[in-house]
Parts: structure tokens; C-alpha cells; sequence
């Protein structure tokens, strides 16, 4: 797996998935996103991402993605998270 090119990926991936509104991101808890694309280099990667509560049913919202190439690397994945506030900013 190419690092930079999984890493340029996923940042891209889960910054769009970031701007989404708080309540964009509420309504897609416990629905797990999967993508598959592919990369410069033609090598195919598959993101996952994930919103979950960060600690209380009203409170911030954490989102988790992870990107691998379906070898060795899907047993340890790259990994990146962004915090949405209720207020709509990133933590």
C-alpha cells in the first residue's frame, strides 16, 4: 500500500464527510459508509466511516475512518477521526 497516496485519500474522504452538518452526521450513526477507490497509482483502496456519540446523547459527534488496500493492511489500517461539535465546528 502506498501510505501517501492512502493518506491523501482518506483526508479527502473524511474531510467531506466533516463538513456535513451536525445533523447530517447524527442521522448516519450506526450506518457504517464503505468506498471503494482507486488511487493515481491504480492500486484500489476501501474506506470505511463511522459516526458515533463522542460522550453524552446531545454532545459532540466522532468520526472515524479507516483505509486499506484489501492485503495485510486491512488487519491494520490507516486510521484518521475528526470531532464535529454541536455547534458545528471541528475539534
Amino acid at each position: 500500500m502506498d501510505k501517501a497516496e492512502a493518506k491523501l485519500l482518506l483526508g479527502r474522504e473524511l474531510n467531506a464527510f466533516a463538513a456535513l452538518s451536525y445533523s447530517e452526521l447524527a442521522g448516519k450513526i450506526g450506518r457504517i459508509e464503505v468506498k471503494t477507490l482507486a488511487g493515481e497509482s491504480g492500486a484500489v483502496y476501501q474506506i470505511e466511516i463511522d459516526v458515533l456519540r463522542d460522550d453524552r446523547p446531545d454532545g459532540n459527534l466522532l468520526i472515524l475512518a479507516s483505509i486499506d488496500d484489501g492485503g495485510w493492511h486491512a488487519f491494520l489500517p490507516l486510521t484518521e477521526s475528526r470531532i464535529k461539535r454541536t455547534d458545528g465546528t471541528l475539534i
